[in-house]
């Protein structure tokens, strides 16, 4: 039999939201990384940064090899959805334009398993306040925990450390975890560098719309490598920070 252990599992994608969260799980022990590929357009370029990510420094004792399963869902969403064919809805579309149903049940339905065959008791995904999704409540989590205990006969906790925080103070939490901000990827539609394992976002998505935002309303410097400029520069000239949404996906 395995040994239970403190260990805790961390649904991770490679964007800031969830770098952010496996940096957090690792000040509190041992962290397991899991990636679980569904078949959406931008996952090869995620898995590409994620090698980067997960080769930093001060991960290295704290964080197990990534986990990579797959839950296919290309049988479920039509050839023509936006995430298979890779095109995201345009820059200042609202949130519900980019709506992925069932995301995270998904992800939890595959995690779950992972975890209750390795004795995990413990698994930790990153939405933020203000989610407006149906699997991305306080409710939903709940009773995610309750239906996975029950169902694999073992105890399981599903957290959600940052549910209360907005993506600027999870900017800030990451600055002062020294999370390389750099070596994360919020963007649908990534271009270049896969191959060489350095994708850049495209600059032109609303989750690049967002990520730009909450940079600037966390009055932190952007490392990112937009491909494009804003489509609002030159329109924008407030200085004032656009108010940015939150999604599962990060």
């Amino acid at each position: 039999m395995i040994p239970v252990t403190t260990d805790s599992a961390v649904l991770l994608s490679g964007g800031l939201d969830s770098a952010v969260l496996l940096a957090h799980e690792a000040e509190r022990g041992r962290v397991h990384p899991v990636y679980v590929s569904v078949g959406l357009a931008w996952e090869a370029a995620e898995l590409a940064m994620l090698t980067r990510l997960l080769a930093w420094r001060r991960f290295e004792g704290r964080v197990a090899p990534l986990a990579r399963l797959e839950f296919n869902m290309r049988d479920v969403y039509a050839p023509t959805h936006w995430a298979i064919q890779g095109r995201p809805p345009a820059y200042d579309t609202p949130d519900k334009a980019v709506y992925l149903a069932g995301r995270n049940v998904v992800l939890l339905a595959k995690a779950g398993v992972f975890c209750a065959e390795r004795q995990l008791r413990r698994v930790a995904l990153g939405p933020l306040s203000g989610n407006p999704f149906p699997d991305a409540t306080p409710a939903f989590f709940e009773a995610m925990s309750r239906a996975l205990t029950l169902g694999l006969d073992t105890p399981l906790e599903v957290v959600t450390p940052f549910v209360s925080m907005h993506k600027m103070e999870v900017i800030r939490r990451g600055t002062a975890l020294g999370v390389p901000f750099a070596l994360t990827l919020s963007c649908m539609q990534p271009v270049d560098g896969v191959d060489a394992g350095a994708p850049r976002h495209c600059g032109r998505c609303s989750k690049c719309r967002e990520r730009r935002d909450a940079f600037r309303a966390a009055d932190t410097a952007d490392p990112t490598d937009y491909a494009h400029p804003s489509p609002r520069q030159g329109r924008d000239t407030s200085g004032a920070a656009r108010p940015f949404l939150t999604r599962p996906t990060d």
